[in-house]
């Protein structure tokens, strides 16, 4: 039995940025790497119609989303929870409207809301695409436990780059140049 998931492709996917939030993002271990990895996403994401959903966690203690992310994500609203998991109602029914059965994960905490998050997308039959250089944690212990939980429990690992030529899918192309000046 062959258990390695389909390509994935624009029309098939969809992005979810988890609590990139002001409070957050200082302690998370080297956030300006994790922070461009995700802009570099989002902006892909962009470039190849791939629809955006955004969470905040709790924003009235933790904060807003950061200026970097709002900025890239354009007029897309953060959708606010205070279930770690981003598997809330209204994130599930915005899932079920655009029908995409392959999601790809960008976010923080990796071990706390990102493997939440995931863990109950597969729950609901969705496979989660997580890019390890876009997920953070305070410590980096904690992120690569999440990492190798979230493979074990059927999840995706993978890289922006990866998911980004993947998504792609040919060079010579407009699309390909236009993302190929983000990926480098």
């Amino acid at each position: 039995m062959n258990k390695t998931p389909a390509m994935i492709q624009p029309e098939t996917s969809a992005l979810m940025v988890v609590d990139v939030q002001e409070k957050l993002i200082p302690a998370i271990h080297q956030s300006d790497a994790c922070v461009e990895m995700m802009c570099r996403m989002i902006e892909a994401a962009k470039v190849l119609g791939v629809p955006m959903i955004v969470t905040e966690q709790y924003p009235r203690g933790i904060g807003p989303t950061i200026d970097a992310i709002r900025k890239a994500v354009g007029d897309i609203e953060a959708i606010e929870k205070v279930r770690f998991s981003g598997c809330i109602e209204s994130v599930i029914d915005q899932l079920r409207e655009v029908a995409r059965p392959y999601i790809v994960i960008v976010g923080v905490e990796t071990h706390v809301c990102v493997q939440q998050t995931v863990l109950d997308l597969l729950r609901l039959g969705y496979t989660p695409y997580v890019c390890a250089d876009a997920v953070g944690s305070r410590r980096p212990f904690d992120r690569d436990i999440a990492l190798e939980r979230m493979r074990q429990a059927g999840a995706v690992i993978t890289t922006t780059e990866s998911v980004t030529f993947e998504l792609l899918g040919q060079a010579a192309t407009d699309t390909f140049r236009k993302v190929l000046k983000i990926v480098k």
